[in-house]
């Protein structure tokens, strides 16, 4: 006789024998014992939960004829007689099953609607089962639909799906509609220990443990996992078999890691991680044991009384109770978080272990602990005491390129902004009164009471002022008519574009000779050796073979100020224009109308501008 697996030897044959389902099982026994009855149903509910089980068992209890051939419609069908056995056997004439899956068309619906007309061959009711029915495509559920609202009293149907989302509210609003539950891993616990009981295989509890909790609800795939635990482990369930088998970790490994977030260990996580990788296990089933962990941490410290009713059975209570006791509450709730949403980013990235160790170090790099103190002290120096043996005090520090400054200027220098890297030594030109001279330093040279401090300078105090100033200013100088046209007629040429003509209508001609022109600019950003060097390929081929050199200064004659300046002019001029106009003059005398600001603009003409 070949093997049956638990799956199907198992499979509820009356509504006694389901589990998990209690309030779809109720809401059937007692609409069967009042005759109320439907003619269509609707189980909806995730794989392997039962909605193909009660479908049967209905269809049965709608057909029983009793173990002595005189039984009506019950709720405890008898299981002995023609009726019962045909249906379990799968070759009752009167119950059809049809998989929507592959048979979707509107064609097969038509098929199957046919049968309809005619009445039950040996039951009581005809009973269709369409399974998966969400499949459907639409002109299939059209072509059911006046069937499905007014069948014939000897019909019912009967539809199963996983999705109910899909299902037409056309055909959801002619069904009566039952949803059924993902089980509990507690009652699937419970169940794997009566069918193994029946098939008298040895077992541990916490192999059945995570043998339920791998199910995900699902009572089929919590027996078939069954049978595959079996056969890895030759006949017995062990633990370390069924940890092997699936792939999840100790869960001395999840309360380790737990442990060392808690303390801010990062060096166990790291090694943590890297053991799971030496030993095969699923990155992913470590961050879901660890939200289950994280999930009992949070409930035990919002209520402490929580800890009082754990399974005393349950080997991990003792320790979860402890780790709540040493992971802050708002931590806790960080770190389940971050566990949730770190399982969607281990298939982004190349290494799932990699990934599974960024995701715990997460919690570390947001941890308000002593780790962000000393990651941030290796990453700045100690600050210099305000004061010190004067033997120990260093020699004054001197400034790359700027002489010290007199005692008389730093009392009463202000502080400014400069560049990093420039510093000058501070002198204190008024020794406090309770300051002792020190005496001569070990090195022969005389102790100075200067202690240097680092302050930031600016090199060219004028920036700021020429920044300021407005682009109007404008001051001609010798060379800056020159300078204009050339540099018009590189831009006319489109000799230069973009940060290259932008320094060279922002800058100054200061001097020129045959061979060498000086520029000047406001701006630092602008004197790019890149941008410099096009400039000056841009004048080699406008014919001045010269080498460009730029400084930062103020600006005062710039083709840009020159355009700026002309503009104005020239809106000063047609201002002037229509001031002096009689027409308008009149207007505003009598009307006292008035012009409205920047409405006036300059037009240009072939010889003139106003």
């Amino acid at each position: 006789m070949s093997y049956l697996v638990l799956a199907r030897k198992y499979r509820p044959r009356t509504f006694g024998e389901m589990v998990g389902q209690e309030h779809v099982v109720q809401a059937l026994t007692n609409a069967l014992t009042q005759q109320r009855l439907h003619h269509a149903y609707l189980f909806t509910g995730t794989r392997g939960v039962g909605k193909t089980t009660v479908s049967r068992v209905l269809a049965k209890s709608l057909n029983c004829q009793g173990a002595d051939g005189q039984g009506g419609i019950t709720a405890q069908p008898c299981g002995v007689c023609q009726a019962c056995t045909d249906i379990d056997a799968g070759r009752f004439v009167d119950y059809t099953e049809l998989d929507a899956a592959s048979n979707r068309g509107v064609d097969e619906v038509q098929q199957l609607l046919e049968q309809a007309v005619y009445k039950p061959v040996q039951g009581r009711f005809k009973v269709f089962m369409i399974d998966e029915v969400h499949m459907l495509t639409g002109h299939a559920f059209n072509a059911m639909l006046k069937t499905l609202e007014e069948p014939p009293e000897y019909l019912k149907f009967v539809l199963a799906t996983t999705d109910p989302q899909k299902v037409p509210v056309t055909v959801l609003s002619r069904c009566l509609q039952f949803n059924l539950r993902p089980m509990a891993p507690e009652t699937v616990h419970e169940h794997l220990v009566r069918v193994l009981e029946a098939e008298a295989v040895p077992a541990q509890a916490p192999a059945l443990r995570l043998l339920s909790r791998a199910a995900r609800g699902s009572m089929r795939d919590a027996l078939s996992l069954t049978d595959q635990a079996i056969a890895f482990g030759s006949g017995r369930i062990e633990e370390a078999a069924v940890r092997q088998m699936l792939g999840s970790a100790d869960r001395s490994h999840v309360m380790r890691l737990i442990e060392a977030l808690a303390g801010a260990d990062g060096a166990t996580v790291v090694q943590t991680c890297e053991a799971l990788r030496l030993q095969g296990l699923s990155a992913a089933s470590t961050l879901e044991d660890m939200t289950a962990v994280l999930q009992r941490m949070a409930v035990i410290q919002a209520v402490p009384s929580a800890a009082e009713g754990a399974d005393p059975s349950d080997p991990d209570a003792a320790e979860i109770v402890r780790l709540a006791g040493l992971l802050p509450a708002d931590e806790t709730q960080l770190l389940y978080s971050l566990c949730l949403h770190g399982r969607s980013e281990l298939g982004l990235a190349p290494d799932e272990y990699a990934a599974l160790t960024m995701v715990l170090l997460r919690l570390l790099a947001f941890k308000p602990g002593a780790l962000q103190v000393s990651a941030s002290a290796e990453k700045k120096s100690p600050p210099e005491p305000l004061s010190r043996p004067a033997a120990a005090a260093p020699a004054p520090i001197q400034a790359p390129t700027r002489p010290p400054v007199p005692t008389t200027q730093a009392a009463t220098a202000p502080a400014v902004a400069a560049p990093p890297g420039q510093v000058l030594p501070v002198v204190e030109s008024h020794p406090r009164p309770d300051a002792k001279r020190p005496g001569p330093a070990p090195n022969g040279r005389p102790a100075s009471p200067v202690m240097g401090v680092p302050v930031r300078v600016q090199t060219e105090p004028a920036r700021e002022a020429a920044a300021a100033r407005p682009a109007t200013d404008y001051v001609a100088t010798p060379e800056g008519d020159f300078w204009h046209a050339t540099v018009q007629a590189l831009s006319a040429s489109e000799a230069i574009t973009a940060l290259v003509r932008e320094l060279a209508l922002q800058s100054q001609l200061v001097g020129r000779d045959t061979d060498h022109w000086l520029l000047r600019v406001e701006r630092e950003s602008l004197n790019q050796p890149a941008a410099r060097e096009r400039l000056q390929q841009a004048l080699h081929a406008a014919g001045h073979a010269v080498t460009l050199g730029v400084e930062v200064g103020a600006v005062t004659d710039s083709p840009a100020r020159r355009n700026a300046h002309a503009v104005a002019e020239r809106q000063r001029a047609a201002e002037a224009l229509i001031l002096g106009d009689p027409f308008v003059q009149k207007m505003m005398q009598d009307f006292g109308a008035k012009i409205v600001p920047g409405s006036i603009k300059p037009v240009h003409t072939n010889d003139s501008h106003s």
